[in-house]
């Protein structure tokens, strides 16, 4: 049984991983602009509410990575090495607070979205310390914030309602 399930998570995050690079890499052929719609960040939240914690996270950190090696986007150093530790925040919190500690989805969405945000934060931070880069944190998160809000607004009303759907309608379970 657990090599069943075990499967089916791998499977799952390799769905999501292929969203996570496919979505993007639509966006940025048509030019439109991913640092509003924020389209990784949709496939790693659903991942965070459907795989176990250790694969959220490896989620998270892979789908900048891998749309950084294939499309350019976000360049290597210093976004992709940033939103590495952003999305991954954002992976394993969901998970955490909807699998493990099982909070409402919406609630849990919310906080691993500020934590991210906070993750990247500290990043900026290290970076701008260690490496010289010409970074503010704050103003990065407030930025990055403002700049995203309707993808905020898309995350917030389509996670949700996806992770909803996919555990009400498919044969996916959470265990």
């Amino acid at each position: 049984m657990y090599e069943k399930n075990n499967t089916k998570r791998l499977i799952i995050a390799g769905l999501l991983l292929a969203i996570g690079v496919i979505i993007p890499t639509i966006f940025h052929t048509t030019g439109i602009p991913g640092n509003i719609f924020l389209p990784m960040h949709v496939p790693v939240l659903i991942g965070g509410f459907l795989l176990p914690p250790y694969l959220a996270l490896l989620l998270g950190m892979l789908t900048p990575i891998l749309n950084s090696l294939i499309t350019g986007m976000p360049p290597l150093f210093p976004m992709a090495v940033i939103m590495i530790f952003e999305l991954g925040i954002y992976g394993l919190v969901a998970s955490i607070l909807y699998r493990k500690l099982e909070l409402p989805s919406v609630v849990a969405l919310i906080i691993s979205m500020i934590a991210g945000r906070i993750m990247a934060g500290l990043v900026v931070f290290i970076l701008a310390a260690f490496f010289a880069i010409e970074m503010d944190p704050m103003i990065f998160v407030i930025g990055g914030v403002t700049t995203g809000i309707p993808g905020i607004i898309i995350q917030l009303v389509l996670v949700p309602s996806l992770v909803y759907s996919i555990v009400r309608y498919t044969t996916i379970d959470l265990d």
